[in-house]
């Protein structure tokens, strides 16, 4: 559980421009968010389980979400990272399911719960924010058919280059030449975004630091060649 804490007016929060709630009218907006929570967590909390039923949706005030389906054996396969400004939950709820997937903090976060209620209402009255949902909900469908089919016909050494490649674009801190991975992730967490054994993952970060592709510093990664890197991931194939 998180803990509940003051919460800011939406018209107030930085992570409201990069959020589907940017458009929305200041009547829509005071709506929302007079009936939301700001809830702070730590990492490793969880903040839904698949197979749950949705009561609302989550907005990402700061901090990382992992979103990920737990297989049979065990292993994890994420989905994706949510972060600031980002939507969790709202496919579920709309289509009125049980959440498909779990989603656990990565890194310290605070994140707004808004109710059922609040976000449908909103939506139903508001045609360009229920536009804006439709087309994310597009994009996300688009973005799952690209990962399927990498899955299935680039190699494992490809798949974990294009990887590091998006997690330098979105987490990416310059420092001269290199670029450091701001985001803290385990070995296991970089391989159930890759789909393949910790192990492989381990061996293959070696081979990239050999080839001077990447450094380590720690568990932080630094890419020092975003080109070699794009080569290697068929980036533009």
């Amino acid at each position: 559980m998180g803990n509940p804490i003051n919460k800011m007016p939406c018209e107030l929060c930085a992570s409201r421009k990069h959020s589907m709630l940017s458009e929305l009218s200041d009547t829509h907006i005071c709506t929302i968010s007079e009936n939301k929570n700001l809830i702070s967590h730590k990492k490793g909390q969880i903040l839904y389980y698949e197979g749950t039923k949705p009561l609302g949706i989550f907005c990402i005030n700061s901090g990382v979400v992992k979103v990920y389906k737990t297989a049979s054996n065990g292993k994890e396969q994420i989905i994706h990272l949510a972060k600031s400004g980002d939507f969790l939950g709202y496919s579920a709820l709309l289509g009125e399911e049980n959440y498909s997937n779990s989603s656990m903090i990565i890194e310290d976060a605070k994140i707004c719960f808004i109710p059922k209620e609040s976000f449908l209402n909103t939506l139903f009255s508001n045609s360009s924010f229920f536009k804006r949902i439709t087309k994310e909900l597009s994009h996300e469908i688009g973005v799952m058919e690209s990962k399927l089919t990498d899955a299935n016909q680039k190699s494992i050494r490809e798949r974990l280059a294009f990887i590091l490649l998006q997690l330098g674009n979105t987490y990416g801190v310059e420092g001269g030449e290199n670029q450091k991975i701001d985001l803290i992730l385990s070995r296991e967490e970089i391989a159930g975004m890759v789909g393949t054994a910790t192990e492989s993952v381990i061996r293959l970060l070696s081979e990239f630091k050999k080839d001077e592709l990447i450094d380590l510093e720690g568990k932080k990664i630094i890419i020092k060649d975003k080109r070699g890197l794009a080569r290697l991931s068929d980036f533009y194939a």
